[in-house]
């Protein structure tokens, strides 16, 4: 994937500009054969945790809130093409620092209260909140006001302002390239102000947006479900009706389930021993679906833990891991990574080598340390297969210069609260919540999960890792938002990243191959289903129909 050809030819021109889909959904769904209504089953093992926008940040509930809610900007379905979508139109300034915003009229959310740029400006707002401790804070730091409403110091986003009822206006401190990709993330979905208030202390489970569904019943760890939204703004989407998630079913389970007709989409993917067998036989042709998203999967060693404050210690580990052992070991749904960026990110370095594995060298390190003998600790991962056999066979690997780690094997939410406690977890296994990219762009993999300002409670920098310098260098990239200066922008983001690995706060193992099915009940949409960042593994809306 290379970086959006829109934004090379955007140039931030004055001009109103119009994002669309190049193919229309009449003439999609006709190509497609789309038969509207109908259902739809998918399986997961874990509960989301959270359908609120501004805090959910895992593949699971990614796709489900893309599903409920609507952005200013979208991404067209299985694309990394940007398209407008509770906008119909924006304007940029001459010099790139404001962004205004036409919402399409007639707007609602779905319980069919008006939408409005003031709830636009009320949801921006939220994230960045402190009080929300929203995971995606950072990313709005362009935004004018940023700081003064983080530290406390102002009650509002002074940056984002509604001019009219359908007119909302950014303004940013500088250029930045990266910007209206910001406005197509999760974090970005509008929000009902009326149903923050309601259900100040649970709106993780009373989701209201303006998506293509709207969420009708949840019963925590058993099912949830979505209907069709009546007051979507694009005619004839969704053409499902509704769509069931069934939770609590794991992945060997939910193959059967599927097999037998009972289910129409793996959320958590094929099961590893399944695979070979899936691959080969031909009935199974047409209901396959493999990915290459841009995505590693890493271990977090946290730099404020002894002994991984230590940046001996941390280079060991990253010695003593056979990536290639593990890559076996899940039957090749990956490749071995050497570095924090995944094979096809802009900035990836095919020059930079990493960390050899070598165990003497480990040891040696761990000697020079105060750890001839090795030490104890824990580390975290989620439940879901492969990724407890992943964590055992870090564990063996790293037995091996004599680091005994106690495994805790627990459900998504229960990592993701624990990885981002400071002081609670002293090494985690990304693995099924590894970082996968919300755009195409090298910050992307720095700021939210390498950022210092990402190193608080209810972040995803699980390292706890902050380098000031680099902060600075990441902010000076992503002001080149100039099409001549992409070259200089990624040689300067492949100095950070060799930089990061330098001070090993990770151990990158791999970048992952995915493999998910679904059945024969449904149509899906043709392309690559795991281009759309953001949308892992599916979305519901445009991506799936009944067969006709």
């Amino acid at each position: 994937m290379q970086r959006r050809e829109f934004l090379k030819a955007l140039g931030f021109a004055a001009a109103a500009t119009t994002m669309s889909a190049s193919l229309t959904e009449a003439a999609f769904a006709a190509s497609m054969k789309i038969k509207p209504g109908g259902s739809m089953v998918v399986t997961y093992k874990s509960d989301p945790g959270t359908l609120d926008p501004a805090i959910g940040y895992n593949w699971q509930n990614w796709p489900m809130m893309r599903a409920l809610f609507s952005r200013l900007v979208t991404y067209e379905p299985g694309t990394t093409k940007l398209v407008m979508d509770a906008a119909e139109s924006y304007r940029v300034s001459d010099d790139g620092t404001e962004y205004t915003f036409k919402l399409r009229p007639g707007l609602k959310f779905s319980d069919g209260t008006p939408l409005t740029a003031e709830d636009v400006v009320f949801s921006i707002d939220r994230v960045v909140d402190p009080v929300t401790a929203s995971p995606g804070q950072s990313f709005f730091s362009p935004i004018v006001g940023y700081d003064e409403r983080v530290n406390g110091k102002a009650k509002t986003l002074s940056g984002v302002t509604a001019l009219d009822t359908h007119t909302v206006r950014f303004k940013i401190a500088k250029p930045n390239v990266v910007f209206l990709q910001v406005l197509a993330m999760n974090f970005a979905s509008i929000v009902s102000p009326k149903t923050v208030a309601a259900y100040s202390k649970d709106v993780a489970h009373h989701p209201v947006g303006s998506g293509p569904f709207h969420m009708t019943s949840w019963k925590p760890g058993n099912e949830i479900v979505f209907k069709k939204n009546p007051h979507y703004f694009i005619p004839g989407i969704p053409y499902l009706d509704e769509v069931r998630f069934d939770l609590g079913i794991d992945s060997l389970t939910a193959y059967f389930k599927l097999l037998r007709g009972e289910v129409d989409l793996l959320g958590d993917g094929v099961p590893g021993s399944q695979l070979a067998l899936v691959k080969r036989n031909p009935k199974y042709r047409g209901m396959l679906v493999e990915g290459h998203p841009l995505e590693t999967s890493y271990i977090t060693l946290n730099t404020e833990m002894k002994p991984f404050d230590d940046l001996r210690v941390r280079r060991a580990i990253n010695m003593a891991i056979d990536k290639a052992a593990i890559v076996r070991a899940i039957n090749g749904r990956g490749k071995p990574a050497n570095q924090i960026l995944p094979p096809g990110m802009p900035g990836y370095d095919t020059a930079y080598k990493g960390y050899a594995y070598d165990l003497s060298a480990a040891k040696k390190l761990l000697a020079e340390a105060g750890h001839k003998d090795g030490f104890e600790t824990e580390m975290y991962a989620m439940n879901s297969d492969p990724n407890p056999r992943i964590a055992q066979a870090i564990q063996a690997q790293l037995a091996k210069i004599g680091v005994k780690v106690t495994l805790h094997i627990l459900s998504q939410a229960q990592v993701i609260a624990i990885a981002g406690t400071p002081g609670k977890a002293p090494m985690v296994w990304s693995g099924g919540l590894a970082w996968v990219d919300d755009f195409p762009d090298p910050s992307d993999f720095y700021g939210p999960i390498l950022g210092s300002s990402s190193a608080i409670k209810g972040g995803w920098n699980w390292a706890f890792y902050k380098n000031p310098k680099l902060d600075q260098l990441a902010a000076k990239a992503d002001g080149m938002y100039k099409a001549d200066q992409h070259n200089e922008r990624m040689a300067l983001y492949k100095k950070i990243f060799s930089a990061v690995m330098h001070d090993a706060p990770w151990v990158p193992v791999f970048n992952q191959v995915d493999f998910t099915m679904h059945s024969k009940h449904i149509e899906g949409r043709p392309g690559n289903v795991f281009a759309d960042p953001g949308v892992y593994p599916f979305t519901y809306s445009r991506m799936f129909s009944v067969k006709a």
